[in-house]
């Protein structure tokens, strides 16, 4: 039986959850056989359909923002088409990055091999630009490249300021600093390597061998209620297995509790 998902935020209009990585948010042809997607489970947690305002990749974790009616779904659209909804994530990456920057780097369009294969392929490259901040440096005593003795990693603070398609794992694949665990976009080597010390059966894939889950976690969502014009700050702290990897990697950070406004009893309006 799936555990029940947490939820982070609800009132009559908007629920959010930590969505754990691993799964979809929709049922997706991409996995005919996964036992469940965040919208199934979710509506069959709290009794009525809920509409995914945003989306995150199957394997990154974090907060997922629902609006339980049509026009609440409608409104957070309009929100993000004005750039109301302001996110925040953390990863773990390969190497010493830098203090702060910018990633400008336009990207282009990634169809997925079956959900879009009747869309046109043929579009300009997206603008896209993603602002970043390095936490935390370790080094630890790993060769994972075959080359050097020690491995170095960074903790960064990403903030996106478009929503491209694996904006930020490619982001930061391009200024040559992988997220650990990406088999799309990432180093496959060190994920092997580091599988083999930190695996988890949930994560493992042909390419990694032993599990590693991708270290990409949404931390963070502000924006103004669509309603109230309520200023909401919705906050998910990664899980266990996220920490234990940090842990091991000498990058450990402290994340704020999560905003627990109106959700203890689970109760709200669905329409």
């Amino acid at each position: 039986m799936l555990s029940p998902l947490a939820i982070l935020y609800r009132d009559d209009r908007l629920l959010a959850v930590n969505k754990p990585a691993g799964l979809f948010v929709h049922p997706s042809p991409l996995d005919r056989y996964a036992a469940s997607s965040v919208v199934e489970q979710l509506q069959q947690q709290i009794g009525c359909k809920p509409y995914p305002v945003h989306r995150l990749d199957r394997p990154t974790s974090g907060v997922l923002l629902f609006a339980l009616d049509p026009e609440t779904a409608r409104l957070c659209g309009a929100h993000i088409a004005a750039n109301r909804l302001h996110k925040t994530y953390h990863a773990v990456v390969r190497g010493w990055l830098a203090d702060a920057g910018n990633i400008d780097y336009p990207l282009s369009y990634l169809p997925d091999k079956i959900a879009d294969r009747d869309r046109s392929r043929d579009k300009a490259p997206q603008a896209a630009l993603t602002h970043y901040r390095c936490l935390r440096r370790s080094e630890i005593p790993l060769a994972s490249d075959g080359r050097h003795p020690t491995s170095r990693y960074s903790l960064a603070e990403l903030n996106p300021r478009h929503g491209r398609k694996h904006q930020l794992r490619r982001h930061l694949k391009h200024i040559f600093h992988p997220i650990l665990g990406d088999t799309s976009h990432g180093d496959n080597r060190q994920n092997r390597v580091l599988g083999g010390h930190l695996g988890d059966p949930r994560y493992t894939t042909a390419m990694t061998g032993p599990g590693l889950r991708l270290m990409l976690h949404a931390t963070r969502l502000q924006f103004p209620h669509p309603w109230s014009g309520e200023a909401l700050d919705l906050r998910a702290p990664p899980d266990a297995h996220w920490q234990y990897i940090s842990r091991y990697l000498g990058l450990e950070t402290a994340f704020s509790e999560p905003h627990a406004k109106n959700c203890s009893d689970g109760i709200g309006r669905c329409s």
